[in-house]
Order: C-alpha cells, then structure tokens, then sequence
C-alpha cells in the first residue's frame, strides 16, 4: 500500500464523564481558575503598553498571578498554559478579521471548559464494553462512556493517537472531547447512485428516490408536560422578583432543569442526524442539497412600529420549527461523511425548486397546492404527486444540468477522487 493512498485527519471525540460530586467539585474549581485567568489576562493586556504586551511578559504574569492567588492553583500549569495561548490566538483572529476583539467572560453566560493540551497525560483505558478511564489532572481516574474505539494502548503510534481533550460542562453535566489524529485508507470512489435531498418542517428529510427520513418529537409527552410547568413556575418567579434583586437558588434549579431538557431534546435530534446522514453517505455517492440561507429564513416578521409585520405568531413557529430541525448541521454532517466514503456533496441554487414541475419542467407559483401535494398547473402536463419528492427531483436535476456550486467536500479528496477514476472504470 503506497504512502500516497493515506490521509491524515482531525476530529474530536466528545463522551460524557461519570464524576463523583467531589471530582464534580474539583472540576468546576479549574473551570472557574481558568475563566479567572483569562479575566486577568484581559486586565493586564488593558493596562499594559503596545510594546510591553509580549507572550513572555504575559507567561511571566500568570505565574505571578498563581503564587498571590491561592484558588488559581486548582487549574493545572499545562491547563494555565493552554488559556494564555488561547488568548492570543484570539487577538490574532481579531486583527486577521475571523472574529471580534476578546473579552472579560462573565460567570453566568460562559461556558465551563478546562483544556488538557497533552494527551499522554490522559492514560486511557478500556475497562468494559461500555466504560473507559481517562486521567484527568488534579481530578483523578474518572470513568466515561466508551462509544468509538479510540487509539489507546497498542493501537497507539505516531500516526494513531489522541493529541489532546477539553473538558466542558453543559446542562448535562461534565464531557470530555477528545482531540484524535488519525492516518486513515482513502476511501475509493463510491459507486453509488445519485440523489437530491429536499429538507423541510414536516417531512425531515425527503429523498429524489422517493424514500424519506422522519422522527418523532425529541421529547416524550410527559416530559414536554414537565416543561411546560418549569417554565411557567420561571416565569411566576421571575415576575415576583423585585428590580435589582438577585436570582434565588430555587430560580437557578428550576432553570438549570429547563436547560437540562432542552440539552436531552437537541442530544436526541444529533444522535437522529449522525444516524440518517451516516446511512446517506452509505448508500448514495453523489448527494445533492439545496444551498439554503437559513439565518435570512427565520428572520423576524414583526416589523417595525411604523410598518408592522403580519402573521407574527405564526411565522415565530415556522422559524423554531426550522431552527429546530438544523439544516446546516445535517449538510455538515454529509459534507464530511460523504468524504470519508469516498462521495461528494454538492449544492445547488434553492429558488424555484418547490414550484418547478420534475416531470415537464413548467413553473408556476401555485402549483405546490398544499404542504404534501404538488399538482402541476401545465394544462398539457398535469402531473401530481408528493411535493417534497418533487422538489428533491428538482434538486438532483439541477445538479445534472451543470447549475451545481462549489462542492462542500474538501478539495484534495475530490481531486485524488477524480484521479482515480479511470483506474477504476477500466
């Protein structure tokens, strides 16, 4: 097997940690050393001058910082070092124009994350068919779900292995990511067929063969019930709260059970989308979708005081509905996985594609009759059929007539993809 048939690649691995409340404790402390560090680090940047705002000077003031404050030695020396280089690294994105200018990060709204940048200090083992450990600095052996075979032990080399981790807290609790490198086979090309996918509201995903991929709603009935009640005793809570009082404990529980609902809800919709894009990626070689504009989609329609939107309510349930199924998430999922098997992704201009008859090709506004039924107006055509399918037929053929954008898989696979082929068809 030559050298040039492999490629190396990148991705993170997230798995959910089993801590005891002290290890819960312990973890939450570096969370908030290493949000207090950066805090510093902002402060000293402000008061220091252009010249004097060097890493050595900043490296020389964190270790200060950490013999006067006893709290901060809760956050590791490598952990420490790993927030002055992200500091840096985001004034560089800032004057490079890839973000804004960095900030104090706020107890509330931020994020608890811990980065761990070496990852031969994570000593991972496979203990069960379920259960790994990992070695965390100043927490401990700590179990985690095991849910991918990662390269531990002898399946560990230069090539194959965990480069690092980031600890993150979200509402349900402590995760771990893990930063993997591996040197993987590129995949030949798939001989699969081609497709165009529609997305929508009610039909989730509808396909140009006529198949389709639906769900049920993310949360059961009695959870969504449970809802219901958390934020309406919010809303009673917060309406007795007087201006300028600060939030009670019971407040901050009934939230942190909303939050952690609604974590539930989105966990079970992208473990849904790696499912279905998985199977896709499998199956077809060429998938077409639709180059969507989803931030202008779910843009308000309330208007403004002089010229008022109409249908708001009903347009503010269109546009959860739409944030709601991802869109973008699912074209990213399928823009890599597509890759990895050897396919591409391709996008195509959306206008027109709900409305176009795939039989005839006559457009007309009206013809799309309701949200199921496309009924072509053309008095020489008249075709009628499931409109989600007609527009995915739409989509491929678009596609087929040269009318497709710049593929969203990466360009080295696409070129060795297309190097290959002839090989191949021989």
């Amino acid at each position: 097997m030559g050298q040039d048939t492999l490629v190396k690649r990148q991705f993170g691995h997230r798995v959910r940690l089993a801590l005891s409340p002290a290890e819960v404790l312990k973890a939450d402390r570096q969370a908030h050393a290493a949000r207090t560090m950066w805090n510093l680090l902002h402060a000293w940047w402000r008061m220091m001058s252009k010249e004097k705002r060097t890493l050595g000077n900043a490296d020389a003031a964190i270790r200060k910082a950490r013999e006067d404050i006893d709290f901060l030695a809760a956050l590791p020396a490598q952990a420490a070092q790993a927030v002055l280089k992200t500091y840096f690294q985001a004034w560089k994105n800032c004057w490079d124009g890839r973000a804004d200018a960095p900030n104090f990060k706020g107890r509330i709204r931020t994020v608890m994350s811990v980065d761990i940048p070496q990852g031969r200090d994570l000593n991972i083992v496979r203990v069960h068919r379920r259960w790994g450990l990992v070695n965390i600095p100043k927490v401990g052996r700590v179990r985690f779900r095991w849910t991918k075979d990662l390269p531990v032990g002898k399946h560990a080399n230069a090539e194959n292995r965990i480069t690092g981790a980031r600890l993150v807290k979200d509402a349900l609790g402590w995760h771990i990511a893990f930063r993997v490198q591996a040197l993987d086979v590129l995949p030949a090309p798939h001989q699969g067929p081609e497709v165009g996918i529609d997305v929508g509201v009610t039909v989730p995903i509808a396909l140009s063969d006529g198949d389709t991929y639906e769900h049920d709603e993310w949360l059961t009935d009695r959870e969504k019930a449970k809802l219901l009640r958390l934020e309406q005793s919010a809303a009673r809570r917060k309406a007795h709260r007087k201006p300028g009082e600060r939030t009670s404990r019971r407040l901050h529980h009934t939230y942190d059970q909303i939050a952690g609902l609604r974590a539930k809800a989105k966990r079970r919709a992208v473990d849904w989308q790696h499912q279905t894009t998985t199977a896709i990626a499998r199956r077809y070689g060429t998938v077409v979708v639709e180059a969507l504009a989803i931030t202008n989609m779910v843009k308000s329609a309330r208007g403004t005081i002089e010229v008022p939107g109409k249908n708001v309510a009903q347009k503010s349930g269109l546009n959860r509905s739409i944030s709601g199924e991802a869109w973008g998430r699912t074209a990213a999922m399928l823009a890599y996985k597509t890759a990895r098997h050897g396919g591409t992704l391709h996008k195509v201009p959306a206008p027109g594609t709900s409305q176009r008859c795939s039989a005839c090709g006559h457009t007309t506004p009206g013809s799309r009759e309701s949200q199921a039924v496309f009924v072509c107006k053309n008095p020489d055509c008249g075709w009628s059929g499931n409109a989600d399918h007609n527009a995915a037929r739409n989509v491929l053929h678009l596609y087929r007539m040269g009318l497709a954008l710049v593929p969203a898989a990466g360009r080295a696979v696409v070129r060795r993809a297309k190097r290959v082929k002839p090989a191949t068809a021989r």
